[in-house]
């Protein structure tokens, strides 16, 4: 890991990039805090461009502009321009997967004359591909353990690689409670301007609506974002922190706010699909996240039953995970992932020795993939019961494939 080659092609390529950019780094909810943002400044009338992943159904969903994921062809023009690069090195470097296709990213926004880039960090901060442009605005949404083996097994190391997105004199948002001393320590060093979560700005809820307060701007009867979950109005709150901090360049109203909040989205985030049983799609696969999900899930309304589609990758925490959401899941109809994932997907055996464990023998079946154990839940569920399918990018896109198929 590190920078050094892929900063030596993106140099080779002419250093492309938007004129402004805003990065987003988090353990969870950066994807939907640029989705925000995104929508927000699109609907004020700025040319966007969005670089996330992993992608859902298609690959082209990780490069989007306005909105909209990039062609095939536009992909296939800027992979041949990185490789152009790449091979005009001498000698030539190496990239991997995650880098190649950031710096494909970055040629197709700098040739579309955009007004704004959003970049979703990958992984960490310090040695992400990402991490190559110097970011007007940078955002860390949240800090939790994920990817320990590369970022560090404490919450202080892992806070150190995210506040490495950061930059001198530029506005650096952190948008949870608690910040890691050591991401205050780094912001302070290198005399970021850093801004907090109810020091800097603040949030609060009132009846069907919020409003933001930040350090010059104020944002009254804002309707609820149309992604779900409590946790979303701190992801909001962080991208109007990084809108006020962007005003001179990127102005946007009242209403472009209210709009884009409410048009908004951001599939397989407690994304819930029209008709019953209740089907919730969600990709939590780590502790972190499987808090939110857990909370959001109480706020849903009463449900006779809730069946769980449950596969995850092997390397997650999975015994957290299942004793944070156990309490909301009366059956559980786990996949083997092995077929979605290769060697990273955990087996069902291995998902019901894990069940067995927390004490749900009986209270689960096993499946050989996540098609076989949707179509058990759809056939154990009645109209007044509730799907959750999450556990992992995988289990999500295996079961909205199924049903676009189906369609």
């Amino acid at each position: 890991m590190g920078l050094d080659r892929v900063r030596a092609v993106w140099e080779k390529m002419g250093k492309p990039q938007a004129p402004i950019n805003i990065t987003v780094a988090g353990t969870n909810g950066k994807g939907s805090t640029c989705a925000m943002l995104e929508a927000i400044l699109n609907i004020a009338g700025f040319k966007t461009g969005f670089y996330s992943s992993p992608h859902i159904l298609k690959f082209n969903e990780r490069v989007r502009l306005n909105r909209k994921s990039a062609s095939d062809d536009d992909l296939v023009t800027a992979f041949e321009a990185v490789e152009e690069a790449r091979l005009a090195l001498s000698p030539t470097v190496p990239l991997t997967y995650f880098e190649y296709v950031t710096l494909a990213a970055l040629w197709i926004f700098a040739r579309e004359n955009l007004d704004v880039a959003i970049l979703e960090v990958g992984m960490g901060g310090r040695l992400d591909a990402v991490n190559i442009i110097d970011a007007d605005v940078s955002i860390v949404v949240s800090i939790d353990l994920d990817h320990q083996a590369y970022l560090g097994d404490t919450i202080e190391k892992i806070g150190l690689e995210k506040a490495h997105v950061y930059r001198s004199m530029r506005p650096a948002i952190f948008a949870d409670v608690n910040p890691p001393q050591s991401l205050l320590a780094h912001a302070a060093e290198i005399g970021a301007d850093l801004r907090l979560l109810n020091r800097d700005y603040r949030f609060s809820k009132m009846d069907g609506q919020w409003q933001y307060l930040g350090r010059d701007a104020a944002r009254h009867s804002l309707p609820y974002p149309a992604l779900r979950g409590g946790y979303q109005l701190k992801n909001a709150s962080a991208a109007l922190t990084a809108l006020e901090a962007l005003r001179d360049q990127l102005p946007v109203s009242q209403n472009h706010i209210k709009r884009g909040l409410l048009e908004v989205e951001w599939p397989g985030r407690m994304q819930v699909l029209p008709g019953r049983p209740t089907v919730v799609l969600d990709v939590a696969h780590n502790p972190h996240a499987a808090r939110a999900l857990q909370d959001a899930l109480g706020t849903m309304g009463f449900f006779e039953n809730t069946i769980a589609v449950f596969g995850m990758l092997k390397d997650k925490d999975i015994d957290e995970v299942i004793d944070i959401i156990k309490g909301r899941v009366d059956f559980w109809c786990i996949a083997g992932l092995e077929g979605s994932a290769g060697a990273r997907g955990a087996s069902a055996a291995m998902l019901a020795q894990k069940l067995v464990e927390h004490g749900l023998d009986g209270k689960f079946s096993q499946h050989v993939d996540v098609a076989n154990a949707f179509a058990s839940a759809r056939g154990r569920a009645g109209q007044n019961d509730r799907i959750l399918v999450f556990g992992s990018f995988y289990t999500v896109a295996d079961v909205l494939g199924n049903i676009k198929s189906a369609n």
